[in-house]
């Protein structure tokens, strides 16, 4: 049985949540843009490489290779989207996922193999959110000037370390057991 996430209200996905529409499927010639969505990560199967609230820029249709990380659709629950790396091709019966994370095992070890058609989306970044300053870390707090340019400085860095993109691991690491 998939894990489930904490629900506030509307229901959410196990692993992601796509945040933008998957292209009609027409002509090539669409624009980059309209292939690029962002999807948010909700539970633990992907550590460390990805935490609960991460957000992910994906690439809908892009070419799959063994090490990437996709968003695809849970073969037992269509409606429910899930995060995982690929780590081989398995003939006819499709992919191989796993998550990231061994205690969590909602991946391949349980359901198997996943058709092509049930993967929806490539990442291609995470991006980690920015937590939220504490008491007095606010430009508006009346420390003036130095406030705003430490929160210029706490703004630069988070964006530095925030922004990853999202490369496959060793290949001694993409063992499919």
């Amino acid at each position: 049985m998939p894990e489930r996430a904490k629900s506030r209200g509307k229901p959410r996905v196990a692993s992601a949540r796509a945040r933008a529409g998957r292209p009609d499927g027409g002509p090539r010639d669409q624009g980059l843009l309209r292939r690029i969505g962002l999807a948010e990560v909700y539970n633990p199967s992907m550590q460390p490489t990805l935490y609960p609230g991460d957000q992910l820029v994906v690439h809908y249709g892009g070419r799959v290779r063994a090490g990437d990380v996709v968003v695809l659709r849970h073969p037992f629950q269509h409606d429910l989207l899930i995060v995982k790396r690929v780590l081989r091709r398995r003939g006819a019966a499709g992919w191989w996922v796993q998550g990231d994370n061994p205690a969590v095992r909602n991946d391949s070890r349980e359901f198997g193999a996943v058709p092509d058609e049930l993967l929806v989306a490539r990442a291609l970044l995470r991006v980690r959110p920015r937590r939220a300053a504490g008491p007095g870390a606010g430009p508006g707090d009346g420390a003036g000037a130095a406030a705003a340019q430490a929160s210029v400085f706490s703004l630069l860095r988070w964006a530095l370390s925030a922004v990853r993109p999202l490369v496959p691991p060793p290949a001694s690491r993409l063992r499919a057991r």
